[in-house]
């Protein structure tokens, strides 16, 4: 561990040099990279000189209870005790700060939810889940976006895609990749069986023009007239648009605008986000040691959570978290939920970067 402060030590002294010069700051993306690092290595730093000031005051009372006066032995006993119980959750920070952030956790994040098995029943469960993700989002002063939707006569979503934009979104969010499975009676159903359901969410990186090239040749864009719930047209002109990506096959639309230049540009967002999220599972299935640590797989086909109504009970399968009490989490209150998965999400890395 004391090898990994020192060479946080020896950065931070680059940072430093760095951040002090004016030439940084003209190339605005990477000065912030730069200025983030910086926070997070000096942080680490700081809990280090903590950690070892302890360890320090520590052998020190302990040479003090080899002390011939009584009193002595006795005040080295208590200030021990004080010690070592301040050092577990010292050394605890230390080891999280030393864990290296996954470098998309600072990014804004597009969001896919579609309604699976299930009919209209999981295409009502997909706008709650909608809902719920505002929510919580408006709880944490994120900004959320409608990019497109396909409703249902009844006011379900077949689909809907949005982005989340603030502080370290995809951070909190990444964990929610998955297939979540609603268990409820229908409120159509007039026998009052409880029917299982499933939605499909998907969580992207939102990715920066660097990130990704989307070139004009690469990709063919057909534009189309807009159609509400049951397919009516919603729209008198073609402004709804759909961009296919020819080397990949990658299909996008977008028809929530009435502007087709707007529908375009957020057509190209998603599209942009999708593509950076393949480069990016091509670069984990590469590099195996260097993939970042997620709480289960992250693949949308994996069944990660069930919500089951008759119980008002949340379980997170990843983590055996189950919470009784449904009606708050569909309220946005989704910190308890986020907290345990993130915290799960570091012990992983912990474990993967100790072996």
């Amino acid at each position: 561990m004391f090898d990994r402060i020192e060479a946080a030590e020896r950065r931070l002294v680059e940072l430093d040099r760095l951040v002090a010069d004016p030439a940084l700051h003209q190339d605005h993306r990477h000065a912030a990279d730069v200025l983030r690092e910086h926070a997070r290595v000096s942080a680490t730093v700081a809990a280090g000189k903590r950690v070892r000031e302890l360890h320090s005051a520590a052998d020190e009372a302990r040479q003090m209870l080899e002390d011939s006066d009584a009193d002595v032995r006795e005040m080295a006993r208590e200030e021990l005790a004080a010690l070592e119980a301040r050092l577990p959750p010292a050394e605890s920070e230390l080891k999280l700060l030393l864990v290296p952030p996954d470098p998309l956790d600072h990014k804004n994040t597009i969001m896919e939810i579609r309604a699976g098995t299930g009919g209209d029943e999981a295409a009502l469960f997909a706008a709650e889940l909608y809902r719920m993700y505002s929510r919580y989002a408006e709880t944490k002063g994120w900004k959320t976006e409608l990019i497109d939707v396909n409703q249902t006569e009844i006011g379900g979503f077949k689909e809907v895609i949005f982005s989340v934009a603030g502080d370290h979104v995809f951070s909190a969010l990444k964990f929610e990749s998955g297939v979540h499975r609603v268990q409820r009676v229908p409120s159509t159903e007039s026998g009052g069986r409880i029917h299982t359901s499933a939605v499909t969410v998907a969580v992207l990186p939102e990715a920066d023009e660097t990130d990704v090239a989307v070139r004009n040749e690469d990709i063919r864009v057909d534009v189309f007239r807009s159609s509400g719930p049951g397919g009516q047209s919603v729209n008198t002109t073609d402004s709804a648009v759909r961009i296919t990506h020819l080397p990949t096959g990658l299909v996008v639309s977008c028809q929530d605008e009435k502007s087709q230049h707007k529908n375009k540009a957020k057509a190209l967002r998603v599209l942009g986000a999708r593509l950076f999220e393949l480069e990016e599972r091509r670069r984990q299935s590469e590099q195996a040691e260097a993939r970042r640590s997620q709480v289960g797989s992250g693949d949308r086909s994996e069944r990660i959570r069930t919500y089951n109504f008759p119980q008002s009970r949340l379980t997170d399968h990843r983590i055996g978290l189950t919470l009784y009490k449904l009606e708050a989490l569909l309220q946005g209150e989704l910190d308890e939920l986020v907290d345990a998965l993130r915290v799960h999400g570091t012990e992983r890395s912990l474990a993967e970067h100790a072996s």
